[in-house]
């Protein structure tokens, strides 16, 4: 064959073959296309592979399409923990390449004076042993600009440094330039009628910066005071009358030319309401509503007060659970008859729906034991859902004054009739240092020293140390106090030293050295009782110079009985409905005490001592306060009651007299004429307080206005030898004062002009005292 006749055959064969590899390959590409793909991972060092493969879905032939490898690429990154991911296709392989992103070792800070580092901690969310996250890490730079925003600065620059310490950890630090704080400059209202600025100011936590502000602080701008400024507004015109007062706006303006804020808060204050009529709308099957009457506290007539709604909400809710009607709601409902400048009232009372505690979540407290906030709940798992009751909780965590912010919510439970309280709380710093002087006439220069903490270890209880060491006094105290230590009361134990020096006005002091044991319990809401047990030695020591032979028969018979040791039981009772307890404006406050010395010891004596107090508003500016005390000491088995232990008159009794200036008098020609104390004692007082014009409330200044009277008799001791005038001559006064609670302890002022004395007291017209006294 030639070889035209052959290449046909070769053609042939050639064809023969691709045709059969054609047919292979239509044949292969099913098999092919159902064979799974594998994950490979490559670069994980402290990741588990099998979190990277999770990531990934295969659809239902085991391949990953681009959408899947999309979905989990976006899934690796999202984990924040790789800093680069990449994703490549090895023939039937699916290779994932991982850098994993470095481990932060430490966070810190550094700058920071303004801004503590505990609080910086807690608003970072970049934490050690976390990966490092670069975009977390400038989220915290906004964060930590946000914090100082909180306090009045604006002036804030923050460095975020990584420093590498090698085998993939670092150390993350802010470096922060603080800057000068803004103040507020300037706050204004708009639309008040019925209060002026002046007035306004003072509600407001948020003030003018003035040249006090270093000490007094507040006139930093910070947004989220300011809001709360709003809302005290609001509330301010509802308790007064003005029950459709609204803040309508608040106006924010950085005035560049002061380097300062101008705050404008607009008020729609509406008309002036008193109460009309108040009823009840009872809906409560075999409840008499009648009988509720007696909890009312708004009064027809009365001007119109929302405190006094939610007050009464709060009393009728406690007062039908212990009737038998743990799920009543009530709702005071408000008509309000604007012609006639009436509010009528109708307390809605309703079955409410049936539900209960099913748990009590806490959350946030990193600090605080989960037991001492749990102890504040009159509410349990299981106990019937008591809105009031949770309420009272809220406010008496706050009032422990360990938490900075305190929210309790409640979500759905795991039926329908159970629900769950959610608490929410962030711990703040307990601890107190304070060092702190002055002067005061009573005990000269002063220096005291004080450290403690009121939540020891997050376990809610208290220890304090003092020392004291001054002109006429000087001592130590130490104490701790565990409340709920033992169920409802609340142990205490305190050891004290306590020298007190002979003064101008008395010729002798004292040493007592010793410590007492307390149980506190909370009778209700507003009572609470204490007993003590003390066990104490105390000596009558004369002044320098001075010979027991000048001093009169009492003080020298005290002298003579050397140290005595008293071994007493007490009792105290309190009560106490004041609006706040450091700056009261309504409200009363009464005390009754008992001690009785003679379980054991040298001296036998039963000693009785009262004192109430009542205060009530006149105006937003001014209140009223009355005060009566009175006490009465005698000894038993036919013992005197101890000089130390007797009553000696004073400023605490009657402002314009010294201390021990005024009382029982030993007269005797040649000796050094001092008070010998008295068995009984009265004293009343009546003071108007007003905030200093011009001065706003936050800066805690008060000036008053005094009557006092009051006096000291009943002398018991020995009548030889002694020329006591005892007669019950009546001591008054009338003067002035003012106070500052001021950040390095209080400060007070008074002149007083006595009006009523008796020819051998001793006056003291001015007093003065400062510092922790």
């Amino acid at each position: 064959m030639n070889a035209r006749n052959r290449r046909p055959r070769r053609f042939g064969k050639s064809r023969h073959v691709t045709s059969v590899a054609a047919a292979l390959t239509v044949l292969m590409c099913p098999i092919l296309a159902a064979s799974a793909e594998t994950l490979a991972v490559q670069g994980n060092r402290r990741v588990d592979a099998a979190m990277v493969t999770s990531r990934f879905h295969a659809d239902a032939s085991g391949r990953y399409d681009a959408a899947a490898l999309d979905a989990g690429l976006k899934a690796l990154v999202e984990t924040g923990l790789f800093d680069d991911v990449k994703i490549s296709r090895n023939g039937g392989q699916i290779v994932v390449r991982l850098a994993e992103a470095k481990l932060l070792d430490r966070v810190a800070f550094e700058g920071n004076k303004k801004v503590k580092d505990a609080d910086l901690t807690s608003a970072v969310l970049s934490k050690p042993r976390s990966a490092l996250q670069r975009a977390t890490v400038q989220g915290d730079v906004a964060r930590i600009l946000q914090a100082y925003h909180r306090v009045g600065r604006d002036d804030v620059r923050v460095v975020p440094e990584i420093i590498d310490r090698g085998n993939d950890r670092v150390d993350l630090v802010f470096t922060i330039t603080e800057g000068k704080k803004t103040p507020v400059r300037a706050i204004s209202f708009i639309g008040n009628k019925a209060y002026d600025a002046r007035q306004l100011r003072a509600v407001i936590k948020t003030s003018e910066s003035t040249v006090l502000s270093f000490v007094t602080g507040g006139d930093a701008y910070d947004a989220d005071r300011v809001n709360e400024d709003r809302e005290q507004l609001r509330q301010y015109y509802r308790n007064h009358g003005f029950a459709d007062a609204e803040v309508t706006n608040v106006s924010v303006e950085f005035d560049r030319a002061s380097n300062g804020f101008n705050l404008s808060f607009t008020i729609d204050e509406g008309v002036a309401y008193k109460f009309g009529a108040i009823d009840f709308a009872c809906n409560v099957q075999g409840l008499a509503c009648d009988g509720l009457r007696t909890q009312l506290l708004p009064q027809r007539g009365d001007t119109f007060d929302a405190s006094k709604l939610d007050k009464t909400t709060e009393v009728l809710t406690a007062e039908l659970g212990k009737l038998g009607f743990p799920f009543a709601q009530v709702e005071p409902r408000v008509n309000r008859n604007t012609p006639a400048r009436l509010a009528d009232v109708s307390f809605q009372i309703d079955e409410g729906q049936r539900s209960y505690v099913e748990r009590i979540d806490i959350h946030g407290n990193t600090r605080t034991r989960d037991d001492v906030i749990r102890r504040e709940f009159d509410i349990g798992e299981g106990d019937a859902y008591n809105k009031t009751l949770i309420d009272r909780a809220e406010r008496r965590l706050r009032n422990l004054n360990y938490f900075k912010t305190v929210k309790i919510t409640s979500r759905p439970g795991s039926t329908r009739d159970r629900v769950v309280l959610d608490v929410e709380v962030v711990d703040q710093a307990t601890g107190d240092f304070n060092v702190s002087g002055g002067y005061s006439s009573t005990d000269g220069l002063l220096a005291e020293v004080k450290v403690g903490d009121r939540n020891v270890l997050g376990t809610g209880n208290t220890a304090q140390a003092t020392f004291t060491y001054g002109q006429f006094a000087r001592g130590a105290t130490l104490s701790f106090t565990s409340p709920y230590a033992l169920g409802r009361l609340t142990p205490g134990v305190e050891l004290f030293a306590r020298q007190s020096m002979a003064t101008t006005f008395q010729s002798f002091g004292n040493n007592t050295y010793g410590g007492a044991f307390t149980l506190g319990m909370p009778v209700s809401e507003q009572t609470a009782m204490l007993w003590r047990y003390s066990l104490y030695d105390q000596k009558v020591v004369l002044a320098p110079g001075i010979s027991p032979a000048a001093v009169s028969v009492p003080v020298r018979q005290a002298i003579a009985a050397g140290r005595q040791t008293v071994s007493q039981l007490g009792n105290t009772v309190t009560y106490s409905t004041l609006d706040n307890a450091k700056m009261p404006t309504s409200g009363i406050r009464s005390q009754l005490s008992q001690d009785l010395a003679g379980l054991g010891g040298d001296v036998r004596f039963l000693k009785t001592t009262a004192d109430v107090r009542y205060y009530r508003s006149i105006n937003s500016d001014l209140t009223a306060m009355v005060r009566g005390q009175g006490g009465y000491i005698t000894g038993l088995g036919g013992q005197q009651a101890p000089l130390l232990n007797s009553f000696f008159g004073g400023p605490t009794m009657v402002r314009g007299f010294a201390p021990g200036g005024f009382g029982p008098r030993d007269l005797t020609a040649g000796s050094t004429m001092d008070n010998v104390g008295g068995s009984f004692y009265w004293a009343t007082t009546a003071e108007l307080q007003s905030n200093i014009p011009g001065v706003p409330q936050e800066y805690g200044l008060r000036g008053s206005a005094f009557v006092d009277a009051g006096t000291v008799f009943g002398y018991r001791g020995p009548a030889q030898n002694v020329q006591v005038a005892n007669k019950n001559v009546l001591r008054s006064s009338v003067g002035v004062g003012m106070t500052w609670a001021s950040p390095f302890g209080p400060l007070t002022v008074d002149y007083s002009v006595p009006i009523s004395k008796a020819a051998y007291d001793v006056v003291q017209p001015f007093r003065f005292s400062a510092g922790g006294f």
